[in-house]
């Protein structure tokens, strides 16, 4: 899945949402457990890593269905892990 670019202009969370949730759907048509996802358009393509973190979290949790029983967030720096982490625990 090739996430969007961050726009200021542009409101694109849908298409961001969009990434994450066609990956779960086909995940689960394959008969997939397990699914990593990187934070998608947070690095070279500008998205803030707040912002990233909060879509990709909703709508993990909104969109996961089965066979998906697992899913995992795989970061590249501390600041992307922090991001994550304080929009998991707000999440309860």
């Amino acid at each position: 899945t090739v996430g969007p670019v961050f726009s200021g202009a542009q409101d694109r969370s849908a298409l961001l949402a969009s990434c994450y949730r066609e990956s779960l759907h086909l995940a689960a048509e394959l008969g997939t457990r397990s699914v990593a996802f990187p934070a998608i358009s947070t690095g070279i393509y500008g998205w803030p890593m707040d912002d990233g973190a909060r879509i990709a979290v909703r709508t993990v949790l909104a969109e996961t269905v089965a066979p998906v029983e697992e899913v995992r967030f795989v970061l590249f720096d501390a600041h992307a892990y922090v991001e994550f982490e304080e929009v998991l625990a707000m999440r309860g």
